[in-house]
């Protein structure tokens, strides 16, 4: 089995497409079909189902495509370590977060290593807390800036970055805005809520927040951007239990302290692969946010 010819069953599985495929990897269409079909016959098995219109895996093209991600990213890491080792951090840094992530600023991050490391490609991800942490694992995400969601494993670990109590905002006019500084869920029983999509970190520390104080919710509107939700809450439209730092996104919102939670917090952290396949690059960049270069 050849590197390439890994390579260009990942491309073909990524773009679902040879054509795509083929002009992404810069080689010609029959290659990369004589390609995929020498793979097929070295593992007796079909890897992909052709239509006219597009190609999908078959049940064997998904077994090897999480392992084919795992190869090339650890040959890649070798490269990069031996670059590393000669005094060069080069490669490609593949970074994933989640919005408005607490505990660092991406995007000056981000600019910071890039002054120290120009000849690193930077590419960056933005999906939710459960999605990232399987990239990272598969090794398609060299680390990512996400809401906790478990403990250590021997595949991935988790750096804190910050812990913060939640808040709920409200429109001014909403009768929970002359209530006290703080409430609990259950002044919030009945309420209709506007949050994020469940694989998103506010939603899941709010719905562990409910689940500890067994407060069934509804929510009524869901949305996929810090800004949608921001505007559904002005308009009066629901409530939104958020972490303490998006209280200062919309300042003309009424802001609550959330309590009765027992100790269920909003908490971020680093997703790392383990010590030995973390890559050159992205211990450069965490080394970067632990001396607040960025």
């Amino acid at each position: 089995m050849e590197l390439r010819h890994l390579q260009h069953f990942v491309a073909v599985a990524e773009d679902r497409h040879f054509t795509r495929a083929a002009e992404r990897l810069m080689v010609s269409q029959s290659g990369l079909s004589a390609s995929i079909r020498a793979l097929e016959r070295e593992l007796r098995a079909p890897l992909f189902v052709r239509t006219t219109r597009r190609v999908t895996l078959t049940e064997a093209g998904r077994a090897l495509l999480a392992e084919a991600e795992r190869v090339l990213a650890q040959v890649r890491a070798a490269h990069e370590a031996v670059a590393a080792v000669q005094g060069v951090v080069r490669g490609t840094l593949s970074v994933g977060t989640e919005q408005c992530i607490a505990g660092v600023h991406v995007a000056g991050l981000l600019a910071a290593f890039r002054r120290r490391h120009p000849d690193v490609e930077i590419r960056l991800r933005q999906t939710g807390s459960g999605a990232l942490g399987e990239e990272v694992t598969a090794g398609r995400l060299d680390l990512a800036f996400a809401y906790r969601t478990q403990s250590d494993t021997d595949q991935l670990r988790c750096v804190p970055l910050a812990a913060e109590p939640m808040y709920v905002l409200c429109h001014p006019d909403h009768r929970l805005a002359g209530a006290p500084a703080a409430v609990t869920p259950q002044d919030l029983a009945g309420e209709a809520f506007v949050d994020f999509h469940p694989d998103w970190g506010p939603r899941r520390a709010t719905d562990a927040a409910f689940a500890e104080a067994g407060v069934r919710r509804t929510v009524a509107l869901e949305v996929n951007d810090v800004h949608d939700l921001l505007d559904l809450v002005d308009e009066n439209l629901g409530v939104a239990v958020v972490p303490r730092h998006f209280r200062h996104k919309r300042e003309a919102l009424t802001a609550l302290a959330l309590e009765g939670t027992g100790d269920a917090a909003y908490e971020t952290v680093a997703l790392l692969p383990p010590v030995r396949a973390t890559s050159p690059a992205a211990r450069a960049l965490m080394g970067l946010l632990e001396t607040g270069g960025g």
